[in-house]
């Protein structure tokens, strides 16, 4: 390997400028399928709830609070893993904390294929989600610690499609596992079976990934951190001597990492401007966000069988349904290249809005898939786009933190959802339950409106001042 810069040269300004402009390649790419992958396994496990809550409705006899249960569990379970395990990554290193969550999940999503009575699913559910839950703010921190400033919102993209294939996964699976179970095995034992077996496969796949190089440098490992970011060059064709060469000097760089190392040291960070504005932006955003996104997810099935439809046709049309979100993932990679995220953000929740209560009103098959359809493919731009945005407006060592303590929240509005939008949907109707979610859609859009920061294709430097 060709030397290294001194630790002195290679301060977070350095690194910063130099993975900004670093070329794509392999290493880069690596990334994004692991992380893609891994991320797979949180989707699955969140649309797992609304494809299992009607069959186990039948095997366990479910109903009324009991179903809520089962449905909160995993999402409470959620909440407190992005809310504690998402510091880890702050404190232990993005790897690391990728691997102890996956490993965790794995466990207790086999331990609960097996639960002899629906108390211990109820459980196993709930120590799923533990691991399961700071995935997304890792993942988020990672790809927006490595990727190119040019490149980031396009290339987080692709990882986020890797993970909502898993939705039209389980929605399919659902319909066909509950419709000719496997071996006289109930389908939504083998649903939580291989969940579990699958997310073992994606730890081999990061054993090999590379720390990220900015926060290595953050936590003041200056020499690693050097040595992480010749691994992203070297997987780009080039060299850290290379890009020193053609890097314009800089003045600041002693004062810049003690600094760093101050930031790293002080929650407090996050309560002064411009974080304490975005940190209310973010809580507000993610106590109503999950009404759209996981309202439609998760209670889809539940709204067309209090319509009137059968079980069957309800997991079918469902199903179909799903095939928006791997498709609107994909739609949002030019978009997030093209447009500002924030606006872009602002436009999808409207949109979501919209295409929720078109649903709701469906008068006849056609029209609930398409509308169903149109749901989800929105419902997926919407949520690349927050994904990255939310990682991007925070600095470097506090990055997995601020996004694991706010992205917590949806966990737990999600987990909530279950006892706000059934007793609106048995009371009052699916138009009714959609036009709550509509006001919470409102809410957010005006909270991003207010205090979101303009961030597309400018570096985190510029975006999160010291």
């Amino acid at each position: 390997m060709a030397s290294l810069p001194s630790t002195s040269a290679m301060t977070s300004s350095r690194i910063s400028d130099h993975l900004d402009r670093l070329p794509i390649g392999r290493v880069h790419w690596k990334v994004v399928v692991a992380v893609g992958l891994g991320l797979f396994f949180d989707m699955y496990e969140v649309f797992l709830s609304g494809s299992m809550s009607v069959a186990l409705g039948k095997d366990f006899r479910l109903s009324g609070v009991e179903l809520k249960l089962l449905l909160a569990s995993a999402f409470l379970g959620m909440f407190l893993g992005a809310a504690f395990l998402g510091r880890l990554a702050d404190r232990l290193g993005r790897r690391r904390a990728f691997l102890f969550n996956l490993v965790w999940y794995s466990v207790w999503s086999l331990i609960g294929a097996f639960s002899p009575n629906a108390v211990f699913l109820v459980f196993a559910r709930f120590m799923a989600g533990i691991g399961v839950g700071a995935e997304y703010p890792v993942a988020d921190a990672y790809l927006s610690d490595v990727l190119p400033k040019d490149k980031r919102g396009r290339m987080a993209t692709w990882a986020y499609t890797s993970s909502f294939v898993a939705v039209p996964v389980v929605g399919f699976l659902a319909l066909w596992l509950n419709t000719a179970p496997l071996a006289g095995i109930s389908g939504w034992r083998w649903l939580l079976g291989l969940g579990g077996i699958g997310a073992v496969v994606v730890l081999f796949l990061r054993r090999s990934l590379p720390e990220s190089p900015r926060w290595l440098n953050s936590v003041g490992r200056t020499q690693e951190a050097a040595q992480a970011l010749e691994v992203f060059a070297r997987g780009a064709g080039t060299s850290i001597s290379e890009l020193e060469k053609a890097a314009p000097p800089q003045a600041e760089a002693g004062s810049r990492r003690g600094t760093d190392q101050d930031e790293r040291r002080s929650l407090t960070r996050l309560m002064k401007a411009p974080y304490r504005n975005r940190l209310t932006m973010l809580v507000i955003f993610h106590l109503f966000q999950t009404f759209g996104y996981y309202g439609f997810g998760t209670l889809a099935a539940l709204v067309l069988v209090a319509s009137g439809h059968s079980v069957t046709s309800s997991l079918l049309f469902t199903a179909l349904s799903f095939l928006g979100y791997p498709i609107g993932s994909l739609i949002s990679t030019p978009l997030v290249a093209k447009f500002e995220r924030k606006y872009l953000l602002i436009a999808s929740i409207l949109a979501l809005g919209v295409s929720g209560v078109g649903f709701a009103v469906s008068g006849n098959d056609v029209l609930i898939v398409a509308f169903g359809f149109l749901t989800t493919m929105i419902s997926n731009v919407f949520s690349n786009v927050f994904h990255i945005y939310q990682a991007e407006i925070f600095p470097t060592a506090l990055r997995a933190t601020a996004v694991g303590w706010t992205y917590s929240l949806s966990r737990l509005s999600s987990g909530a959802l279950p006892f706000v939008l059934l007793p609106v949907l048995d009371s009052f109707g699916a138009l009714a339950m959609f036009g709550v979610v509509a006001v919470a859609l409102l809410i957010i859009a005006t909270a991003v409106a207010v205090f979101g920061p303009l961030t597309t294709r400018r570096s985190l430097a510029e975006i999160n001042p010291v």
